[in-house]
Order: structure tokens, then sequence, then C-alpha cells
């Protein structure tokens, strides 16, 4: 066996969003940092959005420690009064809004900030349809694809008045490719970014805004250690997953070599390629960044 060679968390392109400025929600740890370090390391004016205000401030702080140029928003994309003041931040701190990347989402309806438990949590977390809660699906749904329209609707706007076109990268998920057991919200919001993302392409395609999305499989995230946790404790209660819904689990690179789990640096690499000029003939597609889960 031998092992593909994984990005260089340290690699990136010099000055390939030079002076451009670059939104990004969910930046304040996992996918939406990485992305945010390297967008700042090639130059981009960078953007923090998120609900958690101390991850989000020490992320710019480190942004600008290293010499890029970066400012928190404090949002949360449910609240229309959010997204509309994130994008005019962007505008207020850099000038315009050349580049956005939308990827806050959740799993569970529990606070992002909060830690995982199990007892006074259950109404929030992920379960079958027929034992599912109103709290729960309601609440992932709001982020997802409520709060993700919300978020695009706020971007889109300033973009198209600017006029002078752009990219936008969705993040999504090999959920929303695939079905998957035992979490009908996150497999049916991301199906939902899909779809809004293919509709945004069609819509905006006049206005020289390219909208795409990446949909990865098992990516070394904080959203990867919470479901860890949730898993370990459903399977104590008695809540195994059926053969069914956990008959398929790991990608093609991982079967090939255990060891193989995607990094944050591997999604962030093809949202920058997707974001930048050299992807100007795509638009309106669904790349599953998944390590190869979704072709066999």
């Amino acid at each position: 066996m031998i092992p593909v060679k994984q990005i260089d968390p340290d690699f990136f392109i010099p000055n390939r969003f030079a002076g451009k400025s670059m939104l990004i929600t969910g930046a304040a740890r996992g996918i939406g940092q990485a992305v945010a370090f390297r967008a700042a390391r090639e130059g981009a004016n960078v953007v923090v959005a998120d609900w958690l205000p101390q991850e989000g401030a020490e992320t710019v702080e480190k942004i600008q420690q290293q010499g890029g140029k970066a400012a928190f928003v404090e949002a949360d994309i449910r609240q229309t009064e959010d997204c509309d003041r994130m994008v005019a931040e962007t505008i207020r701190s850099f000038g315009s809004l050349d580049y956005v990347v939308n990827n806050a989402g959740v799993m569970t309806a529990v606070y992002s900030g909060e830690p995982f438990n199990w007892e006074t949590q259950q109404p929030l977390l992920p379960e079958v349809i027929h034992e599912a809660t109103d709290e729960y699906f309601e609440g992932v749904l709001a982020i997802n694809i409520i709060g993700l329209f919300k978020s695009l609707r706020a971007e889109l706007r300033q973009m198209v008045a600017q006029g002078k076109g752009g990219a936008i990268v969705n993040v999504g998920s090999v959920t929303g490719l695939r079905g998957f057991g035992s979490n009908p919200a996150y497999v049916s919001s991301k199906h939902g970014v899909t779809g809004i993302t293919k509709n945004a392409a069609i819509d905006y395609a006049i206005h020289g805004i390219r909208v795409n999305s990446v949909n990865m499989g098992t990516t070394v995230t904080p959203m990867l250690a919470m479901a860890k946790e949730w898993l370990e404790a459903r399977h104590k209660a008695g809540k195994s997953n059926n053969p069914v819904s956990g008959y398929k689990t790991k990608n093609m690179l991982e079967l090939a070599d255990p060891s193989h789990l995607s990094s944050v640096w591997e999604q962030a690499s093809v949202i920058l390629f997707l974001l930048s000029d050299e992807a100007s003939d795509l638009t309106g597609l669904a790349y599953p960044t998944d390590g190869g889960f979704s072709s066999f």
C-alpha cells in the first residue's frame, strides 16, 4: 500500500487573491478557519463571520500576527440583520465583496460552543425520523439551508450592485449527494445546499458570478469530534445504528490507507481553487471532495 501524499498545511499560492476581499461564514474554526488562514496568506482581505466570538477574534488575531488583513464579525446567520451586517462590515472594512465561502453549518441543533452532553441535549440531537423532535429538525434546517439562503441573499445583493462579478462556494456535504442514515435533518439540508447552489448559478451567471459547492466526507474538524461523541453515547444508550445505515462509513482513500482522513487544508485547497480565476469556466457544480466516497 502506497499512501496518498496529503497537502502541506503551509502550502499557498502567493498573491492569488491580492487586493480582493473574501467573506467566510463559520470561519472561527474547522474548514472555515483553514480557508481564512490560507486566503490571507494568498493576499485576500478576510472577513471572519461566526457566532463563536472568542474563537472568531482569535482567528483574526492569528491572521494579523502573520501579516494578513482580517476583520471579525459576530453573526448568527439565522438572523437576517446579522447576514446584512456581515456584508456591510465587509464593505466598511475593505471596500468590496469579491469572494464568499458560505461554510457555517451544523449537524445538530445544539449551539456549537457548548460541550456535548447526551443527557441534557437529546431533544436537539439527530435521530431517526420517527423518533426525531421538531427542535432538532427545525434547528438544523434553520442554519444549514434557511441561514444559507439569508446569507446568499445579502451577499448577492451586494455583488450584483457592485457590477464586477465574483465567485461563491457553498459548503455542502457528501450527505447532500446521496443518502445517509440516522441524521435526516443534516442530509435534507445538505441536499438543499446542492439545490440552491445550482439555482444561484443559473440566476447569477449573467452578473458574472460563479456559484459552486464542495461536498466533503469525513474531515478532521470539531464537528467530526462531536459526531464521534454522539455515536458513542447513542451506542451506550442501546441505540446502535442498524446494519443498513452503518454499512458504508469509509471512503476509498481511507479504505486503502486507514490513516488517511481528509484534512481541513485539503478542503480549503479545493474551495480556494473554485473561487480563483483558475476555475473561470466552472459554475453550478457540486464537487465531491470526499476521498472517493461517492464514486463506489
